[in-house]
């Protein structure tokens, strides 16, 4: 282990921190809206999501506007608190 501490390996995946660092500053956020955010495949985008939601990081919930259903996605107060693990980790990285 590093002086500067452990980085987060499920964040240290560039597809996973670009979603923790879009849901970080929003209530939440449709699927539609991460895939073009992080330029993702929706395949790729579904399976990093998976594993977010799989450690606590953000949740998932599906609904229907109209008849077209809808995936949203939220950062859980564990993802806030893992998110800032790492980047106070990368600051002393840098410092």
């Amino acid at each position: 282990m590093s002086k500067f501490g452990q980085l987060d390996p499920l964040l240290h995946s560039q597809l996973r921190l670009a979603i923790m660092s879009s849901l970080i500053s929003l209530e939440s956020a449709e699927f539609v809206y991460l895939r073009e955010a992080t330029a993702a495949t929706a395949g790729n985008l579904s399976v990093q999501l998976d594993k977010l939601e799989k450690a606590g990081y953000i949740t998932i919930s599906k609904r229907f506007k109209g008849k077209r259903p809808v995936t949203s996605c939220k950062i859980t107060a564990k993802g806030i608190k893992a998110f800032e693990n790492y980047v106070d980790t990368l600051k002393k990285y840098i410092k």
